[in-house]
Formats: structure tokens, sequence, C-alpha cells
């Protein structure tokens, strides 16, 4: 008899699949009418785009690392929260629904708090809220602004 994965194991899983920059992999672990909504992009990407949540980010940061701070488990809801930063180099272009960010060179290390939903072993939805702003100032966008 095969062990079911738990709410927080599937959840590790799946960010082991985008430190590994695995697009498919990461698209494979979501429900048929799952859903990965980048709230501060503003975009909810379904079905095989899933996966062009890892291959935007791994092209504009190739070195991309997320760093799990603290995973929150409510299993009685099929819910999992986690806090984390993202960490890496802007060595790509970052390419964003409201246009593509040249490469800068510089390094994040940016806030981010993720909510998924899970049903039946998979995920349902994933909302993935990035402190933006953070990240804009961290690779010099903002700069321009003054």
């Amino acid at each position: 008899m095969a062990t079911q994965l738990t709410n927080e194991q599937i959840i590790r899983n799946l960010y082991q699949a985008a430190e590994v920059q695995d697009s498919k992999l990461f698209a494979s672990m979501f429900t048929p009418d799952g859903y990965f909504w980048d709230v501060s992009a503003g975009k909810k990407y379904y079905g095989e785009e899933i996966g062009l949540t890892v291959d935007i980010y791994a092209k504009a940061f190739p070195d991309m690392h997320r760093e799990l701070l603290r995973v929150y488990v409510k299993d009685e809801e099929n819910m999992v929260m986690v806090e984390l930063t993202l960490n890496g180099t802007h060595n790509g272009p970052l390419e964003l629904p409201l246009g593509t960010i040249p490469p800068t060179g510089k390094t994040i290390n940016t806030p981010c708090a993720d909510f998924f939903y899970l049903e039946n072993g998979k995920i349902k939805f994933f909302h993935c809220y990035t402190a933006a702003t953070i990240l804009f100032g961290q690779i010099g966008l903002l700069e321009k602004l003054k």
C-alpha cells in the first residue's frame, strides 16, 4: 500500500520542482481545474500555463532560490500557507504582463507569502503574494522614479 503524502509534503515537493526549474512537474501537481494566481502581477495561470511561472523566474533569475521561512498547515481545511523569500540575481529578462524588465545584474531577497488549497492530493489553487515593490526596488527599477 502506497503512503499518501501530507499536504505539507506536497507543497514542499512543489517548491522543489520550482528549485530544479522543472515547469512540467510543477504544473502536473495541480488539479485539472487548478490555477496559480500571481497576485502582484495581476495574472492567473491555468493548465500547462501554470509551469510558465517557473520558467519566467528561472529565465530572469537563473540562480533563483526560494527560502522557506515558515510553513503553516491547516489540514482540516486542506490549506497550507508559506512565508518565504525569493533570492537570486537578475541576469535575464523578467517578463511580466505589463512588459519586460531587462537584466540589471542586481540581487534580490524579496519577501513573499503563498497560500495553497489542496484537493485529493493535488493543488486546487496557489495564490502568490510577492512584495513586488520591494523586488522592483532591489533590481533598481524604482531608482528611475526618483
